[in-house]
């Protein structure tokens, strides 16, 4: 069980902080951990930060609707956070979305390393290779890589990472006082990494950690980011439509998993969802509908034309994308979401609002009802091989955690189908993931 967290105003549903019961003091410390500790009470595997790297400002070319409105426009540097909601909890894992086109390998092993020695082990990165033109302009750059070369330059991105953090073998520390003798010198390797995109020397200056390494998240779910994922990925979140969907991209990937010479049992595959519950179906009903009126129109074409790196403004609400436009969205796998469900080859821009439910609770399946209804829901979904858990995503904070903690998970655990407790210490031992030693990634069947 993850929980999806932002590093703003808002959950991912911009409309979230308009809620009554939206707590507003997301500028500080307090507000994290008490989601920290929500979730760990409710035996939350994990937390992670979605993340962007510019403000949403291609609709219009403009910020300032996005500004006006709380769409998503607050976006604090998530790891600095992971730090605070780590400290006030034992077991929880934190995760955080790092991107592999703006920064360096060497910067990111450091920090991920660091971050697991401090949470004692339970790190995990979510590896992005970014959105939009608006992160390339803050960083230097005129316009976002092709969509293939971002995956291309990702995997070398990736073995340069692991190879920092195979820098440290286990035992390497021996921090002998009486001999004097700090640590052993055979067990500290140099990478001496050059490659097509990245050089790095190494070694890398963090001993390894409780767990091994991180634990790696992975979102890819077009073609390419699909042979990713399944390269790289221990944890795949993804976006399902309904469930006969989720069944078949549930089978593609581990599909993909075993195409990498890897454990499809191994990988656990996380759609996102929604919970709203209540004591009757009705009451939950309404508050449901009390929660899709939050959204404003304007949520939608701010958030898609961000994810898709395409100006909405640009067209009429009404008229098709062309072929030539479809091309040029750099989220292959939202585009291609979106063509399915419309059933058309050229959506309009009124199709991508409707179908995709970008801006709106209607993103993601929404599990409504009574914890018995909501419990029923999701089990249908887990034993009907569409997943190995959920992401829940906040209808608004921190109620929605307080409500599936409260109501929802002592449900699942009468019917055996949530844990009790935790595993043990480490985010790897929760998963149920084999504790890596350095080197492993390179035997488990991946190029390198």
């Amino acid at each position: 069980m993850v929980g999806f967290m932002q590093a703003q105003n808002c959950s991912i549903a911009p409309g979230s902080w308009r809620h009554p019961g939206s707590a507003a003091d997301f500028t500080t410390p307090e507000y994290f951990q008490r989601l920290a500790r929500v979730m760990e009470e409710g035996k939350f595997h994990l937390t992670f930060f979605d993340d962007r790297l510019a403000m949403p400002d291609i609709y219009a070319d403009d910020y300032r609707d996005a500004v006006a409105n709380g769409v998503r426009v607050v976006k604090m540097d998530p790891s600095c956070i992971l730090t605070m909601m780590a400290a006030v909890t034992t077991r929880l894992g934190v995760g955080v979305t790092y991107s592999t086109t703006y920064y360096e390998p060497f910067h990111v092993a450091r920090l991920f390393g660091t971050l697991d020695l401090m949470s004692k082990g339970r790190a995990a990165w979510n590896v992005v290779t970014s959105l939009n033109n608006s992160e390339a302009a803050n960083f230097g750059r005129t316009e976002h890589l092709p969509h293939d070369l971002r995956y291309d330059r990702a995997d070398e991105f990736m073995e340069v990472v692991l190879g920092l953090w195979d820098s440290w073998e286990d035992g390497a520390l021996l921090v002998d006082k009486e001999s004097g003798r700090f640590a052993d010198p055979a067990k500290v390797h140099a990478l001496r990494h050059e490659g097509r995109y990245f050089s790095a020397k190494g070694p890398l200056p963090v001993p390894r950690s409780p767990q091994g390494h991180p634990v790696l998240i992975q979102a890819g779910q077009s073609g390419r980011g699909r042979s990713f994922a399944g390269r790289w990925g221990e944890l795949i979140f993804v976006v399902y439509p309904n469930l006969a969907a989720g069944q078949k991209q549930y089978r593609d990937l581990k599909g993909a998993v075993a195409a990498a010479g890897r454990d499809p049992d191994s990988v656990s595959v996380c759609p996102a969802c929604y919970v709203v519950v209540g004591d009757s179906q009705a009451a939950a009903e309404e508050q449901r509908e009390y929660l899709r009126a939050l959204a404003k129109p304007v949520d939608a074409v701010v958030l898609l034309s961000e994810a898709l790196n395409f100006d909405f403004a640009s067209k009429d609400p009404d008229s098709e994308f062309t072929d030539e436009d479809l091309t040029r969205l750099s989220w292959s796998g939202f585009r291609d979401r979106v063509v399915a469900l419309s059933g058309k080859p050229n959506p309009t821009v009124r199709d991508f609002v409707h179908f995709s439910g970008r801006g709106t609770i209607g993103e993601f399946p929404i599990f409504c009802g009574t914890a018995k209804s909501v419990a029923d829901q999701m089990e249908e979904w887990f034993e009907g091989g569409a997943c190995d858990g959920f992401v829940l995503a906040a209808t608004h904070t921190p109620g929605a955690f307080e409500d599936f903690t409260r109501y929802v998970v002592p449900e699942l655990q009468r019917r055996g189908l949530y844990h009790k407790d935790y595993a043990g210490t480490t985010l790897r031992e929760n998963l149920g993931l084999e504790r890596p030693l350095a080197g492993d990634w390179r035997k488990e069947g991946r190029p390198s």
